[in-house]
């Protein structure tokens, strides 16, 4: 008796929900004058003309080179692998956004640098695909922007300790990547291959291009990270220069700035950095920000080394 009791109820009520719904949408008197605004009742018809959002196939762009060495796209492999950089690197949108926020605080550091050494300027985008302009750690223990293992590092002249870590210095990271390339490009021929080599290491790519008998990076076959390596540069110059072309849209005030600074010589131990920090009106986490090369909240330097340590400029952060 229940089970037909709960039945008719159900029955009953699933009837009066059907006769509001039906006055809800003809409109009948006892419905409620309030539009309806449940996306659910929405037609079909309403959402197609409002749906303006579309995946594109992209061409790829003429002339397509790296620091003005030829990218054989007319070889069917390599026609492959550089579209698949391109729209990777085109439709992860949020990814792309921050690339151009963050090119338009550091490239200007990195550029004059690069210009210094005869280094060729798409090598900046190198860092991009390196670390995404960020001070992060690699799994492999390379740090930095440039993502500088500890070794070359200290071989080219970098301090790195628990207490000072220059491969955070963007600058001195900058002049050790610019050495790096530079030895690379000497052994290996060209610049692709120099670039090929920040990657997976001069002896590597030198081992492969023996063993395979060719000497181009586009005739290599390689494992996955370094046989994407230039494509993912390329697609990244490709989009960085020209940004609009892609879909990306933005203002000028949308960009990440870089904040001036004057840098303070120091020739002496800091005991506290927070407190050295007060001193010109910042905090610790301001003065860090700016010198994430200073590692602790003290700088030993027992032995009277000259730093420079940037202090933005007053109006900034206070």
């Amino acid at each position: 008796m229940m089970n037909y009791l709960k039945k008719g109820l159900m029955f009953l009520g699933a009837f009066f929900a059907i006769g509001t719904l039906v006055n809800a949408v003809q409109g009948n008197d006892e419905a409620s004058s309030e539009p309806v605004k449940d996306k659910e009742f929405i037609s079909y018809e309403h959402k197609t003309e409002t749906n303006d959002y579309n995946v594109y196939a992209l061409d790829l762009p003429e002339g397509l080179n790296f620091a003005g060495e030829h990218m054989p796209v007319e070889l069917p492999d390599i026609k492959e692998r550089m579209d698949r950089e391109l729209l990777v690197n085109t439709y992860w949108q949020s990814n792309g956004l921050l690339m151009i926020k963050r090119a338009n605080k550091y490239f200007p550091i990195i550029e004059p640098i690069l210009k210094k050494y005869g280094i060729p300027d798409d090598f900046k985008y190198l860092a991009v695909i390196e670390s995404g302009l960020q001070n992060v750690t690699s799994p492999a223990g390379a740090r930095g922007v440039w993502q500088i293992m500890k070794a070359t590092g200290k071989e080219s002249g970098l301090e790195i300790n628990g207490n000072v870590d220059e491969r955070y210095h963007l600058e001195k990271a900058t002049e050790v990547a610019c050495k790096y390339i530079l030895r690379a490009k000497r052994k290996l021929g060209s610049w692709t291959l120099a670039a090929a080599a920040y990657n997976a290491g001069n002896s590597g790519v030198s081992r492969r291009l023996k063993e395979q008998q060719v000497n181009s990076y586009y005739d290599l076959l390689l494992g996955e990270e370094t046989g994407r390596y230039i494509f993912r540069i390329v697609a990244l110059k490709e989009i960085l220069k020209a940004p609009e072309h892609y879909g990306f849209n933005f203002e000028d005030d949308h960009l990440y700035q870089f904040i001036p600074t004057r840098k303070v010589k120091v020739d002496s131990a800091i005991t506290n950095i927070a407190s050295f920090a007060k001193n010109f009106g910042i905090n610790y986490k301001v003065l860090k920000i700016h010198n994430p090369w200073l590692r602790e909240n003290k700088l030993n330097n027992t032995s009277g080394k000259e730093y420079f340590i940037e202090i933005p400029e007053k109006g900034h952060y206070n």
